[in-house]
């Protein structure tokens, strides 16, 4: 008779009672924090006001599952970024044991690639699909837009990255085409049936050469769902319990999503706040978390209002502010430290007085201790900073800016990694047409065809075989890039030897093609190299750049290694989730926050609203608003700026009034007082009628939000 080993059920272990739980929940927690950490089974809404410690309720959430019985391993995190999921993952280990760093965390499209990986094959797709990052499906559009009969007749068509926009928008939100070029690219109403083929053909063309856009992996793992049942129930069944972060900024596809992978055990725990839903513009849909508890069946409805971040003045602001939003959760932020300086707003003459306020506030802070890495200056668009990235540069005040450019976003960069991508998926043609036509003489035709040989025709694509259509010009160069492919592709090379192996054949292309800056962009080759150490396989590494890349500019600054942190500069959507000492929010003024673009369309204020309420809700003790009263235009030269409809008509009692003054002013006023005669006296008391105390115009103050006039 056979011997018989039993596993172990992949059941959850048996619950405990709260009297043998090894944290004291209760304690640890406010009233509303240890009531969302500890809710029952079933659909769980957690509203989550600005600064409430939502991260850390999420993370005692998860340690009170697994230890309540709940396997890790059945427990799912869904974030918006890598470093979030591993960030509280690894918080909850800390806090419970090492059982929680099982839990299955990560964003949205690195679970879903997770299951195409393992079920591509049932959506006729390769497991080892490529997956493209906007630029490359931008180029992919290009490609297929210049080989057809698109744009050829009067009217203008859309340039390549505009149809990706609006293919990605329209499956973001679940719109047919039509509706998104109604609501949002009217221009090009008129070539919807063009428009509706080449989105066809860019489906079709993903599906032979084994590409996958972000889109994709949210809407073909639908996909796989739909048609796969047994696939659906099997992937659900793994998911005990969903925790889902930041639930506001889920679109259509996310959303629907996170209803199947609950769809078995009905356990989810969403955790989001309306006046924080700030990525419209990426499809998200704040309107996910006030339909949560009409979609799942007795849902539970919780709120964190007791904020640990900012002063009561600075929530009264964000109160007031959000008060003003067309829909919203009620709920009133509220703290224990009750007192602190007002919030202030800050007219500037123009732009460059604006920016010299900045500075000299900044340098201010320094020398009252407050370091310069606890203070950001936070704008609508990178532009609006440039005025002060020259006024700081000239008084050698280090900063670092982010919300620019990322990693794999820099043509060099995406040169390098084309070439992995042909390793790794010898079908994807456009990769192979970035690496080919790096080399000097070969052109789209030619790169064109060599591509249909490579892809088609030849035995092994890492191979120059007979029948390659190449010219003895750049026979040399062709050998040598296959060479290199086919070294990379050896199972023994480690990731960074092959980026090592790439670079080596790259460095002479590089030189050439950036003949004019090669320098300074030689650095972020270097990166990249010490990157690629971190990973285990090429694919990993691909994956993971393309879906969690890296800010250039955070990258300049550690190679900086400055001795003294520096001055965050960051737009407000790269600032969320933030929180700084001081915060100073840059060119409040209409058109530019809210922008112009959003007071034409649908919703847009109100979406700028709460991007408000996000800058306004980074700071922790002082907050000032600035704003230029002129500015120029070009064709329009100099004029008289509209102060932000946010900021019209706050009281001051809530938002405090400053006036700037230049030092030189407050000097001739000192001398003038000195000659004046003495005021009448009345009393012991010297006063005039519109008399300030002496001390209204001091040396610098250590608040000096007391003074209504700040020198500077």
């Amino acid at each position: 008779m056979a011997r018989r080993i039993v596993l172990s059920s992949d059941s959850d272990e048996p619950s405990r009672s709260p009297e043998d739980l090894t944290i004291d929940y209760a304690d640890d927690l406010n009233e509303q924090q240890y009531a969302a950490a500890t809710a029952g089974d079933g659909p769980l809404l957690i509203v989550a006001g600005a600064g409430t410690g939502k991260t850390r309720t999420l993370i005692y959430r998860l340690a009170y599952l697994v230890e309540t019985g709940t396997r890790p391993q059945q427990i799912v995190l869904l974030t918006f970024t890598r470093r979030a999921a591993n960030d509280m993952t690894a918080r909850a280990s800390h806090l419970l044991d090492g059982r929680c760093e099982k839990v299955r965390g990560g964003t949205f499209h690195a679970f879903c690639l997770e299951t195409l990986r393992q079920h591509a094959e049932a959506i006729d797709f390769p497991r080892n699909f490529t997956v493209l990052d906007a630029a490359d499906a931008a180029d992919v559009l290009g490609v297929i837009r210049a080989r057809g009969d698109y744009g050829d007749g009067e009217e203008r068509f859309p340039q390549k990255n505009t149809l990706y926009s609006m293919f990605s928008s329209a499956t973001n939100r679940d719109e047919t085409l039509g509706e998104a070029l109604t609501t949002r690219y009217p221009q090009f109403a008129t070539l919807h049936a063009e428009l509706k083929q080449l989105r066809t053909e860019y489906r079709q063309y993903k599906q032979a050469h084994g590409l996958m856009d972000f889109d994709d992996l949210l809407e073909r793992t639908l996909e796989l769902f739909e048609q796969n049942d047994d696939v659906r129930h099997q992937v659900a069944s793994r998911c005990r319990h969903v925790l889902v972060d930041e639930y506001q900024d889920t679109n259509a596809l996310q959303a629907e999503l996170v209803k199947t992978f609950s769809s078995v055990h009905g356990n989810v725990t969403v955790v989001g706040d309306d006046a924080q839903s700030i990525y419209k513009f990426r499809g998200a849909d704040y309107r996910n978390i006030f339909r949560f508890p009409d979609e799942f069946d007795d849902a539970e409805v919780l709120k964190l209002e007791r904020n640990y971040r900012s002063t009561q003045p600075i929530l009264d602001l964000a109160n007031y502010v959000i008060e003003q939003a067309d829909r919203s959760y009620d709920k009133t932020l509220f703290t224990e430290t009750t007192e602190g300086a007002l919030p202030a707003v800050v007219p500037a003459a123009d732009g460059d007085m604006e920016a010299r306020f900045v500075a000299e506030m900044v340098l201010r802070l320094r020398e009252q201790d407050v370091p310069l890495s606890d203070v950001a200056v936070l704008f609508r668009s990178s532009h609006n900073a440039y005025d002060l990235e020259v006024e700081l540069n000239q008084r050698n005040i280090p900063f670092v800016k982010y919300g620019g450019m990322k990693l794999n976003e820099a043509a060099h960069i995406k040169d390098v990694l084309a070439h992995l991508k042909v390793v790794e998926n010898p079908q994807d043609a456009a990769s192979w047409n970035r690496a080919l036509q790096l080399i000097h003489g070969i052109g789209p035709k030619t790169a064109r065809s060599l591509i249909e040989w490579t892809t088609e025709s030849a035995e092994d694509p890492l191979a120059l075989g007979d029948g390659a259509p190449f010219s003895d010009r750049y026979a040399a160069r062709l050998k040598q890039l296959f060479s290199t492919l086919r070294h990379v592709r050896k199972e023994d090379t480690s990731v960074n030897e092959q980026v090592e192996a790439i670079l080596d054949y790259y460095q002479p292309l590089f030189e050439n093609t950036y003949a004019d800056d090669h320098p300074k962009r030689a650095p972020d080759l270097e990166h990249l190299a010490g990157l690629a150490a971190n990973y285990a396989s090429r694919q990993r590494f691909l994956s993971s750049l393309t879906l969690d890349p890296i800010e250039l500019t955070a990258l300049d600054q550690e190679a900086e290694d400055n001795e003294e942190p520096p001055l965050v500069l960051s737009t407000i959507h790269s600032a969320k989730g933030l929180e700084f000492h001081t915060v100073f929010v840059l060119r409040a003024i209409d058109g530019t926050l809210p922008s112009r673009h959003a007071l034409r369309e649908d919703g847009g204020v109100d979406e700028e609203l709460r991007l408000f309420y996000v800058a306004v809700t980074r700071a922790e003790e002082d907050l000032f608003i600035s704003y230029p009263m002129t500015q120029y235009r070009r064709g329009q030269g100099e004029y008289m700026t509209t102060p932000s409809r946010f900021i019209d008509d706050i009281p001051e009692d809530v938002l405090e009034p400053v006036q700037l003054v230049d030092e030189e002013a407050v000097d001739e006023e000192a001398v003038d007082e000195a000659d004046a005669p003495a005021p009448p006296q009345t009393g012991d008391a010297a006063s005039t009628e519109n008399e300030r105390p002496e001390d209204d115009v001091p040396s610098p103050p250590d608040d000096p939000t007391d003074a209504d006039g700040l020198p500077f």
